[in-house]
């Protein structure tokens, strides 16, 4: 695949960005696209390496040599169509998934692995601009009616391939705007909401209904669901928060980030907060307690709203600049990221655990006290150990929560469902995507877990097949997993 010598002759070139000194004042997209000769170097790094792990990595299955190879012959339309076979919205992708296709890369074995994401991300932009991307409305029409509950990527994918399939698809969304953690959890700096308006406009024309404000057990009922379709998909996510109930925690001035980055992404909408429920970072030192990618969201948010200073919390240690001897590949590499937030400011602590919040005499929040941990391993499993007399206290006047997510949220759809719940507190479901009530399916983070949107989309489109063959008996759908 590329050019037979093109991994010797040229380097991994890295995500190009725009200045930090630009970028903090404003929300836009931060990447920018690499030229196409340049991408074109990069397609002809990747090898004829007989067995591509990249697939491995991919839970999509996304014929990856293919559209490298392509991409350096400049055949971009052939490109686009090998995508798609595999990805509704490589777009979504190619913007925010961590790549661990390119940790699987056989070149990465003892050199960088080939630039997978950016080459993604330029088909389908190239796609876009050229106007290859078209609405695929069925040929056929089932009369099988399908509720798919839950907007993200899930949702959005797996309502494409069933409406594809023929049938006639209703998504509920408990938002006033559709798009789940895609709209209101990615700031718009990550990706910019035209980019989801897009592909909503295609799917509307498509065929697909959207409804928005419909919580699903609030204001629409269970039974008003099983009464008027043929099957249901659950796709809501696991947007449960995971707390921190130490003393303290009932401060102003401690929020989940989630409700933080939600209010941001909607003041980008145009909308206004009310002063008595606004949360801003402007002019106050930050702390964020978590240091995946939710938390680096926090970070870059809480720099363009003006933050004095941020520090960036995590209990793990930092981890190491190379893969360690445990983490071989092709395994996704454990190992020390800077992310284009992180560019832009921050101060990352490792090795630290929140003993409790401090307030002032006005109830708001004015300190944390923390203590310094080591990671131990006792009978086989993992634990933090405090180190005693490190005991330090660090000044806030904000902090955010983004240690990741429990699980999906119980009350309302899920108890009066009445679905069985895994040890973990997922919904379960069989081989065919089934959950314990019969035609009641579910995909993504609602069965997974908190998880990535390489995952999410490949679990709807696997769940897509389940419901099409429960409805019609077979299906042709393609199913990844």
């Amino acid at each position: 695949m590329g050019k037979i010598t093109g991994f010797i002759e040229f380097h991994r070139a890295k995500q190009t960005y725009r200045p930090v000194t630009e970028r903090v004042r404003d929300w836009k997209q931060v990447m920018r696209p690499l030229p196409e000769e340049e991408l074109k170097k990069q397609g002809a790094r990747c090898m004829d390496c007989g067995i591509p792990f990249c697939h491995q990595g991919c839970p999509l299955g996304n014929l990856i040599p293919d559209w490298n190879d392509l991409v350096y012959r400049s055949q971009w339309q052939d490109a686009i169509d090998r995508l798609h076979a595999t990805n509704n919205f490589p777009d979504f992708t190619g913007t925010l998934c961590p790549a661990p296709c390119e940790g699987a890369c056989v070149l990465s074995i003892n050199d960088d692995p080939v630039t997978i994401k950016a080459i993604e991300l330029a088909i389908i932009d190239r796609a876009f601009q050229e106007g290859w991307i078209k609405p695929e409305p069925p040929k056929v029409l089932t009369g099988k009616k399908v509720a798919i509950v839950g907007s993200g990527p899930a949702g959005l994918a797996g309502a494409q391939q069933l409406r594809r399939a023929g049938h006639d698809v209703t998504v509920f969304e408990r938002d006033d705007r559709i798009g789940g953690l895609l709209r209101y959890g990615i700031p718009e700096f990550k990706m910019e909401k035209k980019v989801l308006d897009r592909r909503l406009e295609q799917m509307q024309i498509e065929g697909v209904v959207f409804k928005a404000n419909a919580h699903i057990g609030v204001n629409v009922t269970v039974g008003e669901l099983k009464k008027k379709f043929d099957a249901i998909l659950l796709a809501g996510g696991a947007c449960a928060p995971r707390d921190l109930p130490v003393p303290g925690r009932e401060l102003q001035g401690v929020h989940f980030a989630m409700e933080y980055l939600t209010q941001q992404n909607r003041r980008c909408e145009g909308e206004k907060v009310p002063m008595n429920q606004e949360i801003t970072a402007k002019g106050k030192h930050v702390v964020i307690i978590g240091g995946g990618d939710t938390g680096a969201d926090c970070l870059g948010t809480s720099n363009r709203q003006g933050a004095k200073s941020v520090h960036q919390l995590e209990i793990m240690p930092r981890p190491p600049e190379h893969r360690a001897a445990n983490n071989p590949w092709p395994e996704y590499p454990h190992v020390y990221r800077v992310s284009s937030a992180h560019e832009e400011g921050v101060e990352r602590v490792y090795s630290v655990s929140t003993k409790r919040f401090i307030g002032d005499d006005q109830g708001r929040v004015k300190a944390l006290e923390l203590v310094k941990v080591e990671l131990v391993h006792e009978g086989g499993r993992a634990s933090f150990r405090e180190i005693p007399g490190s005991e330090f206290t660090l000044p806030t006047e904000l902090v955010l929560l983004a240690m990741g997510f429990v699980g999906p949220e119980k009350p309302g759809l899920l108890e009066n469902l009445g679905v069985k719940l895994t040890e973990r507190g997922n919904v379960w479901r069989d081989g065919n995507w089934m959950t314990s009530v019969p035609g009641v399916f579910t995909a993504g983070d609602m069965q997974r877990g908190q998880s990535l949107i390489v995952w999410a989309i490949a679990e709807a489109r696997s769940a897509a097949r389940g419901i099409d063959k429960y409805l019609t008996g077979a299906s042709d759908l393609p199913a990844p997993l």
